[in-house]
C-alpha cells in the first residue's frame, strides 16, 4: 500500500499555505513550507497528506512552489490528496460533492497546484449521500487508466460505506482516514462498550477498524496529536503522565501520544499536522523507534486520558 509503505508516519500539509481564505500566498508562506517539509524529511517521514481545500487550495500550491525548486524530491514521497468537500462560496453552502465529473476536475486542479502528473493516493474526503457508487466507480477507473492516480483511499467512513462502494470498483480500497487520537478514543471504545448502556453515545461506527484491519485497508489517524492537548497545551492527569512516561522512555512527549496510536494492532499510521519545524523533530522517535510502550501503560494512558476506569 502506497500511502504507508515510506513511513510510519504522514505529515499533514493543512497547516501550510497561509491564511484560511482565497487571498494569494506569499514567498513567507512558500518559505515557511519548505522549513516544514525539511523538518519532515529529516524526521524520516516520506508520505504526504493534502486535501484540494486546505487553505482554499494554497497548501498544495506551496507545495507545488516546492516540488518545483527541488524536482527530484517527487521521487522520494508519496503524495496524497483529497477531494470531495465544497467550501462555502458566496450563497452556496458548504456541501459535498463526489459527482464524477466532479472528483475528475478536482484531481486535474489538484495536479496543476501540485505541479506533478500523478498522485499517489486519493481519498475520497467525507461520503457524498448524492453520489451513486457507480459514478463514482466510474471517475476513479478513469484516473486509474490515465495514470493519473495510481490508489485509492477513503476518509471518514464506515466499513459499511466502504463495503458498499468497493463492490462497484475494479481495484482495492488501500486507506481510512479517521480522527483518531488519546483524545478522540470513540474508534477503541466503541469495541468495549459493546453490551453496556454506554455504547448508545458512542457514535463511531463499530466494527470499521475490524474491517479494514481484516480487508488490507491501512488507517491513517488524523488529529493525531489532539492540537496538543496532552503535550503541553492545557494541564490534564494525561498529560502528566505523558510527560512522565517521556521522560521514562528517553522520548518527547509527542512521540508518547503517537505512540499510543501505533501500539494499537491496527497498524495506525498517524497524520501529524503541525507547520512547526521544532514539533516536527519533536515525533521522529514514532518513525525511528518501536513504540515503547508495555501493555499496561498502554491501559494507564487510555484511562487517565477518559476520566474513569474502563467497564
Amino acid at each position: 500500500m502506497t500511502g504507508t509503505d515510506n513511513g510510519r508516519l504522514v505529515y499533514g500539509c493543512m497547516g501550510l499555505g497561509g491564511t484560511w481564505d482565497a487571498s494569494p500566498y506569499t514567498a513567507a508562506d512558500v518559505g515557511r513550507a519548505e522549513a516544514a517539509i525539511g523538518a519532515a524529511l529529516d524526521a524520516g517521514i516520506t508520505v504526504f497528506d493534502h486535501a484540494d481545500i486546505y487553505r482554499h487550495g494554497k497548501s498544495e500550491a506551496v507545495f507545488g512552489e516546492v516540488l518545483a525548486a527541488s524536482p527530484e524530491l517527487r521521487q522520494r514521497i508519496t503524495l496524497q490528496t483529497k477531494c470531495g468537500i465544497r467550501l462555502p462560496d458566496g450563497g452556496r453552502p458548504g456541501h459535498y460533492d463526489l459527482r464524477g465529473p466532479s472528483i475528475l476536475r478536482r484531481v486535474e486542479e489538484s495536479l496543476a497546484r501540485l505541479r506533478t502528473d500523478r498522485l499517489d493516493v486519493l481519498l475520497l474526503h467525507r461520503p457524498d449521500p448524492l453520489a451513486g457508487p457507480e459514478e463514482i466507480a466510474e471517475a476513479l477507473g478513469t484516473l486509474h487508466r490515465q495514470g493519473l492516480v495510481r490508489e485509492f483511499g477513503v476518509s471518514n467512513m464506515s466499513a459499511a460505506q466502504i463495503a458498499h462502494l468497493q463492490v462497484h470498483l475494479d481495484v482495492p480500497l488501500v486507506v481510512n482516514q479517521l480522527e483518531m487520537s488519546l483524545d478522540r478514543r470513540d474508534w477503541v471504545e466503541a469495541g468495549v462498550l459493546v453490551n453496556t448502556t454506554a455504547a448508545a453515545s458512542n457514535g463511531f461506527p463499530h466494527g470499521t477498524v475490524e474491517y479494514c484491519t481484516a480487508n488490507g485497508i491501512a488507517l491513517q489517524a488524523w488529529g493525531a496529536l489532539a492540537r496538543g492537548r496532552f503535550t503541553g497545551s492545557e494541564p490534564t492527569p494525561a498529560g502528566e503522565l505523558v510527560k512522565k512516561l517521556a521522560a521514562r522512555k528517553g522520548t518527547t512527549p509527542e512521540t508518547i501520544v503517537l505512540w499510543w496510536l501505533q501500539r494499537h494492532p491496527a497498524g495506525i499510521a498517524p497524520v501529524i499536522g503541525t507547520a512547526r519545524p521544532e514539533r516536527i523533530t519533536a515525533c521522529r522517535d514514532a518513525v525511528r523507534r518501536e513504540p515503547e510502550l508495555s501493555h499496561e501503560e498502554w491501559y494507564e494512558l487510555w484511562i487517565a486520558a477518559r476520566g474513569a476506569p474502563l467497564p
